[in-house]
Formats: C-alpha cells, sequence, structure tokens
C-alpha cells in the first residue's frame, strides 16, 4: 500500500521539486493569477464584440495561455491545445462563431462564478456542448480563476494521478476530469495539514510523479518500470530549470538595484516590491535603500495592494506622488507588469508618471507588442510605456546617475511603443 504523506513529505523537502521552486518558491506564481484573469475577461469580451479573430496567434486567448505556460514545469505546453489546427478544424472556436460564443459564455459565466457548483455546472454545459478540441485543458485556464476547487490538467498531471491511484483515466474525457478532480478534492482534504487548500500544491506532486521524477512505491499493481528509468534524466532536467531559475532571479534583483541606485542618485525616494524587500545586491540591503511602505495612493485597496507589487517606483521627495514606475521582465509576464502599471495610473488619476519596461533584447519584440496591444488604449489610465533593455541599463546605469538631471535621462536608452493617452 502506498504511504501517501510519506510521499508529500519527501515532495515537500526536495528544494528542487516543484512544490519548492513553484508552488512557495515562485513570487511569479501569485503575480500570474490577476493577468490571467484580466485576460480571460478580456477574452469573453471579445468574443462577446465580435472581435476575437479567427486565429489564437493575435487573440486575447494568446496572452492568457502566454501568462500561463510562463509558470513553467507544471504548465509547459498548456498553450498546445489551443493553437488552431487547420487540417483537423480544432478547437472549433475560430471559424465556428456559435461555438466561439458558446466557449465566450462559458469563460464568463466562471469568471463571476464564486462557488463550486456553479463553475460545475459550467462544466457540464461546455462538455454537453461537443466543441471539437475543446476538452479538459481548458481547466488549466480554470484553476487560476478557482485554484482551491479547480487542479490543473495535463498528460503528465494525469500520468501521475494514473499511477499514484492504479487508475486508468484517460487525457480528453472530461468524465476522467471530472473523476480525477473529485479524487483528488478529497485526498487533498485527507492530507491539508501537509498541503494546502490551493489544489496547485497537490497537481505538483502528481506531476512530479507523471514526469518520473518522483517513483511511487508500494503500490506493486502499477506499471512503473518506464517512469523509474526515466527519473533520473527527468531530476537532471528539472536541477538545470532551478539553476537557470536562480541565474533568472539574480540578473532580475540585478536590475533592480540598478534602478534603485538611479533613481536614489536623481534624489528620488525609492520603493521595491514589498516581496523584493528581503533581497540584496552588491552587499547593499533593499530594505535599506527603500521606502519601508508605498504612500496612500488615490485608488481602492485593491489598487494599492497591486501596485505594491511594482517592481521599483521613484516618488518625489516633497509631494510623495509617484513619478517613474519600472517592471523588470527577464523571463515571466511583460503583460502581468503591464497590468500593474495600468492600476498604478489609473489610481493617480491627473498627476503624470512615466512607466518603463526593462527586459533583455532577446525578449524586444515582444515587449513592444504587448505594448501595442489594443488593450492598452481600451483601458482608463492610458499612458506611453518605454522599453529598457538590460544591456543599455547596466551599461549607461553609471552615466545617469552621475549626470541624469531628472527622470527624463532614461528617455535616451528608453525605446517607446505606440502612444496611448496624452503624451508624457
Amino acid at each position: 500500500m502506498i504511504d501517501l504523506r510519506a510521499h508529500i513529505q519527501q515532495y515537500k523537502a526536495d528544494s528542487e521539486s516543484v512544490y519548492s521552486t513553484w508552488f512557495v518558491g515562485a513570487e511569479s506564481r501569485l503575480k500570474a493569477f490577476r493577468a490571467i484573469r484580466h485576460g480571460v475577461k478580456d477574452t469573453a469580451q471579445r468574443i462577446a464584440q465580435g472581435t476575437f479573430g479567427n486565429d489564437f496567434k493575435g487573440s486575447a486567448l494568446e496572452v492568457v495561455l502566454a501568462a500561463i505556460t510562463e509558470q513553467k514545469q507544471v504548465f509547459e505546453g498548456a498553450a498546445h491545445p489551443f493553437y488552431w489546427k487547420p487540417k483537423l478544424r480544432i478547437p472549433d472556436i475560430y471559424e465556428n462563431e456559435t461555438n466561439q460564443k458558446l466557449f465566450g459564455a462559458f469563460l464568463c459565466a466562471c469568471l463571476n462564478a464564486n462557488r463550486e457548483d456553479q463553475v460545475l455546472g459550467e462544466i457540464s454545459r461546455l462538455a454537453n456542448a461537443k466543441i471539437k478540441g475543446i476538452g479538459p485543458a481548458v481547466a488549466s485556464i480554470l484553476y487560476f480563476l478557482h485554484p482551491t476547487f479547480i487542479p490543473p490538467f495535463n498528460t503528465a498531471i494525469l500520468n501521475g494521478y494514473n499511477a499514484l491511484f492504479n487508475a486508468r483515466q484517460k487525457l480528453g474525457s472530461w468524465d476522467s476530469y471530472l473523476t480525477m478532480r473529485e479524487t483528488i478534492i478529497n485526498t487533498n482534504l485527507a492530507h491539508r495539514d501537509l498541503l494546502s487548500k490551493d489544489l496547485g500544491a497537490f497537481a505538483g506532486l502528481l506531476y512530479e510523479i507523471g514526469t518520473g521524477r518522483m517513483v511511487v512505491s508500494g503500490n506493486a499493481d502499477t506499471a512503473l518500470a518506464d517512469i523509474r528509468a526515466r527519473a533520473e534524466l527527468v531530476a537532471r532536467k528539472r536541477h538545470q530549470q532551478v539553476v537557470s531559475a536562480q541565474r533568472e532571479e539574480s540578473e532580475h534583483t540585478e536590475m533592480q538595484y540598478m534602478l534603485i541606485q538611479i533613481g536614489r542618485a536623481l534624489q528620488f525616494d525609492v520603493h521595491v516590491a514589498r516581496n523584493d524587500r528581503h533581497r540584496s545586491c552588491c552587499g547593499k540591503s533593499f530594505s535599506q535603500m527603500t521606502l519601508p511602505e508605498l504612500p496612500p495612493l488615490n485608488g481602492s485597496m485593491a489598487v494599492q495592494d497591486t501596485v505594491g507589487l511594482i517592481d521599483v517606483l521613484w516618488l518625489d521627495r516633497t509631494t510623495h506622488s509617484i513619478v517613474a514606475a519600472f517592471e523588470v521582465e527577464k523571463s515571466t509576464s511583460i503583460y502581468s507588469g503591464i497590468l500593474r502599471m495600468k492600476d498604478l495610473v489609473s489610481g493617480l488619476a491627473h498627476e503624470s508618471c512615466h512607466c518603463y519596461i526593462a527586459a533583455p533584447k532577446s525578449r524586444a519584440h515582444e515587449v513592444m507588442a504587448q505594448l501595442a496591444r489594443p488593450s492598452l488604449s481600451d483601458e482608463r489610465g492610458a499612458v506611453q510605456f518605454g522599453y529598457l533593455p538590460f544591456d543599455d541599463l547596466r551599461e549607461h546605469c553609471n552615466a545617469i546617475c552621475k549626470f541624469g538631471g531628472d527622470h527624463h535621462a532614461l528617455r535616451k536608452i528608453a525605446q517607446f511603443g505606440i502612444q496611448t493617452g496624452a503624451a508624457i
């Protein structure tokens, strides 16, 4: 018999498991929830307005799946089921207007639902519609709307489930998914003292088993020979991913440090994202270089909380107004960072704020494409966004600190997207 508690404890104790690196270890995970929710709302609205388009590429749905797949590991490949495959005519939501509207209504209903039975009812209606190519992969979107009663779903999670519970559930079946969901919820409830109400923790365990990185012991009836043979290979791959993530985090911290330095040199008070105050760079602690908390804004508490997660803010030392905002995006969702700055601008009313995305040159095309999205000009608080390449920021940091007169010094190295509001 499987000792599930022992496997959960092993999973949590492993510093390279998805529990450590994604569920509790990745600050970008929590940031992604709002971006994905906003993207789902945008997708549903565009379908209702008839402006969704007839392809996955360039659609609002692509933004949603990009934010999900950027979570890596558990959500690798989450976008694949939604790619438009013209020869197979799947998923049939791009050319079939009726199916598209059914899908949009489903997303809207799930977005506005606040009870488990409401979401399950919408899933049943979607399943009964039998839209070709639309199956349980949708659960990976729903997880970010309702993480306490909708677990994510993919091949690795399914394989892990079948191995752990000695089951034979199928990949494309809603019946199989709903059976899995019920078992996951009940098992998670029985082990809540070890896991979380958020089903992402348990899904991560299934993912580890399904990829072969964790081997289930104690179930002689489960065929695990192939999984065991792959375990060492998968473990090496995960280690490489963890090392890469640590390298990315280090560069992210370096860029924040430079922006803090420049802001202080230009005689601004600086605020760093509240979940980054523990960081340090070059022997200097962010908490000692920045404000202890963000001054009150004119917006709601929700806006205040969201703005408090912006990577770096520069504030006028006299008026405490926010002069510039910066999001550093090494590999995380650019759209998520833009949304936080849109919230900031909306909360500032008539005040002027300069917004920048700092990212590697390898992401320049992606950044400019996001800045050109029509949704930026559709929302309140329109503003022009600038793009700061990492290499240019690194090269000119000291010069800007020494010779820069005010925040306009950054415009010498920034690139600008389309104008979405009054000129700054």
